[in-house]
């Protein structure tokens, strides 16, 4: 066997019986059981909309460090009530779920107007970022900051949300300022990163996924519901700071600058259950999970 020949074997191997040896991290439910109070942090219930849909809520963080404009708005609209009553449009499978008012039948509240794109914005100087170690097709450096899946370029010093499942955006026609907020979209499906830095995006579902996820498949074009469909009504969408607490959710995400998350994206990059016998060593950025959680109560203090 020529040399060149037995030293890609001897690699090919080494890298096998290396990947198969016992995990020597916790699992994904161990990580998170290991956590403490502080590796969490309540949403804000400022920059939370509630999305009542028929089969339930869902909640969507949103993300005014990112997209300040398009957050201001979008509660503008919900505060006006702009939203309710309104119909889910549009279900490509693999792709959006979208809703919106293509029929006009709502005004636009006073003071909507176009605004920047917002497709990306410049890198603060102190934004915190867990940097995922395994690069990027899309992106010169990808990782997490404040709950959310971003990309960055330093050398444009440019940071970016990224469309992964359950990114929520702001639909647009050609024109770039022309996403008002008024018609919004939810990644239901394998992550169309070629959109990033081309639609802006306004935050994350938090809770409620299945409910747009499971909705039927439009059968017109891109999707959208055809004449024959019965489109899914809106029943309201809110700001949940207007909402009594007692009918709020309370839910809470794991800090994406905290080590259990970095012990979290090593738990999934090096999968320790039995099932895996082999390791990736590795992961994409729309596959590390952000875990949310029903917030627990406070312990109770003894007297």
């Amino acid at each position: 066997m020529p040399l060149n020949i037995k030293f890609l074997a001897l690699c090919a191997l080494t890298f096998l019986s290396a990947s198969a040896l016992p995990a020597d991290h916790p699992s994904m439910p161990e990580v998170l059981a290991a956590a403490g109070p502080a590796d969490w942090r309540p949403l804000d219930p400022e920059n939370t909309l509630y999305v009542e849909l028929p089969g339930g809520r869902v909640v969507i963080e949103l993300t005014p460090s990112f997209a300040p404009l398009h957050v201001a708005n979008i509660k503008t609209l919900a505060r006006a009530r702009y939203f309710d009553g309104l119909s889910v449009i549009r279900v490509q499978d693999n792709y959006v779920a979208q809703w919106g008012d293509p029929a006009n039948r709502h005004p636009i509240p006073a003071g909507i107007g176009k605004v920047a794109p917002e497709f990306d914005s410049p890198t603060p100087a102190h934004m915190p970022f867990t940097r995922l170690p395994d690069g990027d097709v899309y992106a010169p450096e990808v990782g997490f900051s404040d709950g959310l899946p971003v990309a960055r370029s330093p050398s444009l010093h440019r940071t970016w949300l990224a469309h992964c499942y359950g990114m929520v955006g702001v639909g647009r026609d050609l024109d770039v300022q022309s996403g008002s907020g008024a018609e919004m979209y939810v990644v239901i499906g394998h992550a169309p990163r070629h959109l990033d830095r081309n639609v802006a995006l306004v935050g994350r579902v938090m809770k409620g996924m299945e409910l747009l996820a499971g909705l039927p498949r439009g059968s017109a074009e891109m999707g959208f519901y055809a004449k024959t469909q019965a489109p899914i009504p809106i029943k309201s969408l809110k700001v949940a700071a207007d909402i009594p607490p007692s009918e709020r959710s309370n839910l809470e995400v794991i800090r994406t600058d905290s080590a259990a998350f970095t012990a979290l994206i090593e738990s999934r990059r090096n999968r320790p259950e039995d099932f895996f016998k082999i390791r990736a060593g590795r992961i994409d950025l729309c596959n590390v999970p952000i875990p949310v959680r029903e917030q627990r109560p406070a312990a109770a203090h003894s007297s």
